[in-house]
């Protein structure tokens, strides 16, 4: 049985196609559409809020987002265990709506970055990472003019402590540079999950490096992973939602 994953559209996404191809284009896997206007995710096993520019990215980026109908069913669905990814502008989307620490901030550069990162995975029991070992150095491209992650001291550190940063910049040798971070995010941060660990956001497009043709395929490690965490879950608990997943 294929496991549903839903990718909402907000009126301005513009990766909403690169997550339903990636998804779609893995066996086991179902993207469809969810336009923000409906208000159940009730039929989905999994949640994707993609990258682009929700409502023109006006007031602050994912601001208006956070407000639409679909979010009050992304955000009880997320209490209750299931798992959401977003990635670069639904990485905002989470942060405003409350389901991650922390703030997307102006890239300290000042100006769009669009190139091919490479980050280190700093968590590998996290649902977004199995079969990734600590230290896997995962190839994806950034696209944003404000992903620099902010977090104020108490904050990152509980994020440390709790084992919430699942994703650094890094170079091609693994280490934690400045050089390595397209953007100023602190301690180079690159995707962070929640304490329950099924709220997953980064700033790079695992959506854009599904395929080797694409110059990568790393990104699809994430989609799978989700895919094992939730059959996983199904053979425990045999026709219950996710609970815990961390």
């Amino acid at each position: 049985m294929e496991m549903k994953f839903a990718v909402i559209q907000f009126p301005g996404s513009n990766c909403d196609q690169d997550c339903l191809a990636a998804i779609n284009g893995l066996d086991g896997l179902k993207g469809e559409y969810v336009w923000h206007k409906e208000t159940s995710l009730d039929d989905f096993d999994a949640i994707v809020l993609p990258g682009g520019f929700a409502y023109g990215d006006y007031l602050r980026c994912g601001a208006i987002a956070r407000f639409s109908p679909i979010m009050k069913a992304v955000i009880a669905d997320a209490h209750s265990g299931k798992l959401v990814l977003g990635t670069c502008n639904g990485f905002q989307v989470l942060c405003e709506a409350g389901l991650l620490p922390g703030a997307l901030v102006r890239n300290r550069s000042l100006r769009f970055v669009c190139d091919m990162a490479i980050t280190r995975v700093e968590v590998d029991h996290s649902p977004f990472t199995r079969g990734c070992p600590k230290g896997t150095l995962l190839r994806l491209p950034v696209a944003h003019g404000e992903g620099c992650f902010f977090a104020d001291p108490k904050t990152l550190r509980e994020l440390n402590e709790n084992q919430q940063v699942v994703l650094r910049y890094a170079d091609k040798h693994g280490r934690i540079v400045p050089e390595a971070n397209p953007n100023g995010s602190v301690d180079n941060i690159a995707g962070i999950c929640n304490r329950e660990g099924n709220v997953f956001g980064l700033m790079p497009h695992p959506d854009r490096a599904s395929d080797a043709q694409l110059g990568s395929s790393d990104g699809a490690k994430i989609f799978l992973s989700m895919m094992e965490t939730i059959r996983a879950s199904r053979s425990t608990n045999p026709g219950e939602r996710i609970k815990q997943v961390a």
